[in-house]
């Protein structure tokens, strides 16, 4: 008689590999990108990072095909309601990766498997194992099959924007360069942890920092930080 000596571990990340219709080559990819800071240093952060760009990159390829009319300024709106957090915590919902992430005792216990941000970071983490383990066809395929089920509707930039859409959208009108966001530090035990985020515009010489218990969240306090003051300078 066979005795199946699969861990728990390995079947569970088999079974997302199903979900993701996608094999990898090196699992340990994989693993680490369902793992959470508070679990091991090992963790899922630079792959989340990696896996950003790369949505980014292929949800814009998706919407130059799909919304062949639409000018770049509603096609930036429309991206940024696909890579919200709000759209990638669903996804990853739609992958069952709350059954399958490593987090921390603490961060188990303060219901962090349910977290919307730390299953948004997920997901880009997810991204950039992929294109680490296959390239970026294979990372571009996954983000096409993910957003398959998604309405991608020209009116969806009738949804308000969000301080990262709206600086960008207030820089490009003025045609200026796109802002470098850039985690400057951390605080705070794993599971109740604190990012520290800046926003810089070189072309203005203008930094200013925001903070979030995410690195997403960050970013967006950064932003609006940013925003708040170009205006203030703009009215001035």
């Amino acid at each position: 008689m066979s005795v199946n000596t699969s861990t728990p571990v390995t079947l569970s990340l088999s079974e997302l590999q199903t979900r993701l219709g996608y094999a990898f080559r090196q699992t340990s990819l994989l693993q680490q990108a369902v793992t959470h800071r508070s679990f091991s240093a090992d963790h899922n952060e630079r792959l989340e990072f990696l896996g950003d760009s790369v949505l980014n990159l292929s949800v814009a390829h998706l919407l130059y095909t799909q919304l062949a009319n639409l000018p770049e300024g509603d096609l930036s709106r429309v991206r940024a309601n696909l890579v919200k957090q709000d759209t990638l915590h669903q996804l990853a919902k739609t992958l069952d990766l709350p059954a399958v992430m490593r987090l921390g005792e603490g961060e188990m216990r303060s219901g962090g498997q349910g977290r919307p941000s730390i299953l948004a970071d997920a997901v880009e983490a997810v991204i950039g194992a992929v294109y680490l383990d296959g390239g970026y066809a294979a990372a571009q395929a996954l983000v096409e099959r993910l957003f398959a089920k998604v309405d991608i509707k020209p009116d969806m930039q009738a949804v308000g924007k969000d301080p990262k859409t709206e600086l960008q959208e207030w820089l490009q009108g003025r045609k200026l360069a796109l802002p470098k966001y850039t985690v400057v530090g951390t605080s705070g035990a794993a599971h109740r942890q604190q990012f520290e985020v800046s926003c810089e515009v070189t072309e203005l010489r203008q930094t200013q920092q925001g903070s979030g218990a995410s690195r997403r969240a960050a970013e967006q306090a950064a932003a609006a930080a940013m925003l708040h003051h170009l205006k203030s300078e703009s009215a001035a």
